[in-house]
């Protein structure tokens, strides 16, 4: 399997754009911008209440935050909002200063309300991907927080969404490669998103317009 190197790695954030909106990826991540709207603003609240980079043990549940992520074959990087490592008898990972072995419970937190599409859910998917390539340990499920409800969607990461994350992966890393921003494609999810004034989804934009001429 091919692997990316350190210089290739994206995002792993960016993920969750590019499986929102190709266009969204390219224009934050190529184009670098960016523009505030309600929902990032109560989003990047609630990561600032949990990214506090400690760690604590009750029992057999340790839990560590901001934990730095990085996966060679997907070619990202990141971090995840909170992990929670339960013993096990079998299997599992070891951990530094602390005995016995340990699963990884990836928990990623969000803002709104659980989605009829995958879009975070490939995100954490794409974390516990990681975590298995850095601690060689099976992470079958995980978890997002919705803010909204203020409760847990459990997640379990079969085959299928781990083919759709790997697939993503790959046609983001080819997406950045063509250093060219995708034209719009005008949907209900444009309302909410927060480049919406900058996107401009009902019209093409001018760099866009000049790659199809010189194209010709």
């Amino acid at each position: 399997m091919a692997t990316y190197s350190e210089d290739d790695l994206l995002p792993l954030s960016a993920l969750q754009h590019f499986a929102y909106c190709p266009r969204q990826f390219a224009l934050i991540h190529l184009e670098q911008t960016w523009a505030e709207n309600l929902f990032t603003a109560e989003g990047q609240l609630l990561h600032q209440r949990v990214n506090d980079g400690t760690t604590e043990t009750r029992g057999d549940l340790h839990i560590a935050r901001s934990l730095r992520l990085v996966s060679q074959q997907l070619g990202l990087t990141g971090i995840a909002d909170l992990v929670e490592f339960h013993r096990i008898e079998k299997g599992g990972a070891k951990l530094p200063g602390r005995s016995g072995r340990w699963r990884p419970f990836p928990v990623e937190y969000k803002r709104g309300r659980s989605k009829t599409d995958d879009w975070d859910r490939l995100q954490l998917c794409a974390q516990a991907i990681c975590m298995e390539e850095m601690l060689g340990v099976e992470v079958p499920e995980g978890a997002i927080f919705y803010g909204k409800p203020r409760r847990r969607e459990a997640v379990q990461f079969d085959l299928s969404l781990r083919n759709k994350t790997r697939t993503l992966a790959k046609q983001m890393h080819e997406l950045w490669e063509t250093r060219r921003t995708p034209p719009p494609d005008p949907g209900p999810k444009c309302d909410r998103c927060s480049l919406h004034d900058r996107c401009l989804p009902a019209t093409a934009s001018a760099s866009d317009y000049l790659h199809r001429m010189l194209d010709l």
